[in-house]
């Protein structure tokens, strides 16, 4: 499933005067040391734990492709097998796709801290609400900050010690509390966090924001960068909408093709800065269906990686590939 920035807030204006009196005089990605004027990009995958496919395709993305990170959904039933394939391999870059909602009518999954413990994050049937809206409806940030952290928590009793906090579905972008509860765990934890925060040209356009409303986010990323924690310029998050047509379907030289076309095309339009491409690889088998109908879609996201005409056109462009763990490391090395 998309996960997308689902909405935008406004912070109390005093917060926002603060930060309009700044301006925008270099990118995140120069305060790490890259050169004025990259384009410093991480090729993201979603998802992963969710199914064996979703594994499959982002263990191909990144092994064979040039994906270059991927995040977990704690809650769902192949995160044991992802989490044992990356010890062996661990200079993967491997964060939390924080999880809160259960999008999948057949295929679903419940929260780790607990029906007892989190009652607001459950449906009637157990599991985890089905959508953004219920989880804001029915939940609270104290919960929210329990299952954000009993994730955090069973990865690292897993042995991941996360490289990044991301969010599945934008559901701790939903409420000014969630997001706040989000940086928190990621500050006291010190581990980088998913938040466009620098000039966010795409995401802007994407999510239909305001100036106001950007000027509120950077003060969040000034947040985090003062924590000392790497910040994101920018957020590329369209390929989920870049759907197969049912012509090309059943051929994988076609849906290639497609796909590939699609993130040359989307590479194009990433400016200078740090920027997070998102995508959903996966290696579908004829289960997957039962789990969902995005299959065509995630199935050319995982062959566009491995496609040798995307990775030229990164060449090409001029792309600096990351990784979470990189530009951590260059945080850390810098004032």
């Amino acid at each position: 499933m998309l996960a997308r920035i689902s909405s935008f807030f406004l912070l109390p204006l005093f917060l926002c005067n603060v930060l309009n009196a700044q301006t925008l005089d270099s990118t995140y990605a120069e305060k790490l040391g890259y050169p004025k004027g990259a384009r410093v990009v991480i090729l993201h995958v979603d998802d992963v734990g969710m199914s064996f496919d979703s594994n499959e395709g982002a263990i191909n993305a990144m092994t064979e492709g040039v994906a270059t990170s991927c995040s977990v959904m704690m809650p769902c039933s192949w995160v044991p097998a992802f989490v044992h394939y990356y010890k062996k391999h661990p200079k993967l870059d491997v964060g939390l796709h924080l999880t809160l909602t259960s999008e999948w009518s057949g295929y679903r999954w419940g929260p780790l801290s607990g029906k007892s413990s989190t009652p607001g994050l459950v449906d009637k049937e157990g599991d985890l609400w089905s959508s953004v809206e219920d989880v804001v409806k029915h939940s609270n940030a104290d919960e929210v900050e329990k299952e954000i952290r009993a994730q955090l928590d069973r990865a690292r009793t897993m042995g991941l010690e996360p490289t990044h906090l991301d969010s599945h579905m934008g559901t701790l972008f939903a409420t000014p509390e969630f997001l706040k509860r989000y940086i928190k765990v990621g500050i006291e934890n010190h581990i980088p966090v998913m938040l466009p925060a620098g000039h966010a040209s795409l995401i802007k356009v994407t999510n239909h924001m305001q100036e106001v409303q950007m000027a509120q986010i950077r003060i969040l990323g000034k947040m985090l960068w003062d924590a000392k924690l790497p910040v994101l310029d920018d957020l590329h998050n369209e390929s989920y909408n870049w759907e197969i047509p049912k012509d090309l379907q059943s051929d994988d030289l076609e849906i290639q093709e497609y796909k590939t076309k699609k993130y040359i095309e989307g590479i194009h339009t990433i400016k200078p800065g740090l920027t997070m491409m998102i995508m959903h690889c996966t290696a579908t088998t004829e289960v997957f269906p039962f789990i969902s109908g995005s299959g065509p879609l995630r199935r050319g996201d995982m062959l566009a990686m491995m496609d040798p005409e995307f990775k030229a056109a990164i060449i090409r462009e001029g792309i600096i590939l990351t990784t979470w763990r990189e530009v951590m490391e260059r945080r850390a090395s810098v004032n």
